[in-house]
């Protein structure tokens, strides 16, 4: 019993170190806000486009499985989305990244009672995402903060 104990446990260190010999020398990819703007709305409910721009120092091709992100605006969090659609970023290069997020209706309300208060005024924008880049790699983390204003979606 104490030699299978052994085994599973030699087993395990081999596996885990294969593990960590299929990536030697991995760098976290860089990844920036690219662009945050207005898009025209349809019902009333306002869109927005995500704009972020990777980077990839890596020698392999950078699959991205996911990302989770939110968004608050003026004080309000009024967009969270995932998605998995993203591009492949190929080795030694960069990418951009586009996701198109719809407010949600109901916590957009105290944005909307912002708005009409000051409708020529900027207000502030938070934007968290994670990346998921493998289940061997942390998720990338982001945190923007800035600010956006009506004028920037009439461009």
């Amino acid at each position: 019993m104490r030699l299978c104990k052994w085994i599973l446990m030699l087993a395990a260190i081999l596996f885990l170190g294969g593990c960590l010999a299929m990536s030697p020398g991995f760098e976290t990819p860089t990844v920036g806000l690219k662009s945050f703007r207005f898009l025209p709305s349809d019902g009333g409910v306002p869109r927005f486009e995500i704009g972020l721009h990777v980077v990839n120092p890596n020698r392999s091709a950078l699959k991205l499985e996911g990302i989770v992100y939110s968004v608050v605006l003026a004080g309000h969090k009024v967009i969270t989305g995932a998605s998995a659609d993203l591009p492949v970023i190929d080795a030694y290069s960069e990418g951009d990244v586009t996701l198109t997020a719809t407010a949600d209706l109901l916590r957009s309300i105290g944005l909307f009672s912002s708005l009409f208060k000051n409708p020529q005024k900027p207000f502030s924008y938070d934007l968290e995402a994670q990346l998921d880049i493998g289940r061997l790699h942390p998720r990338i983390k982001i945190h923007e903060k800035g600010e956006i204003s009506l004028q920037d979606a009439a461009k």
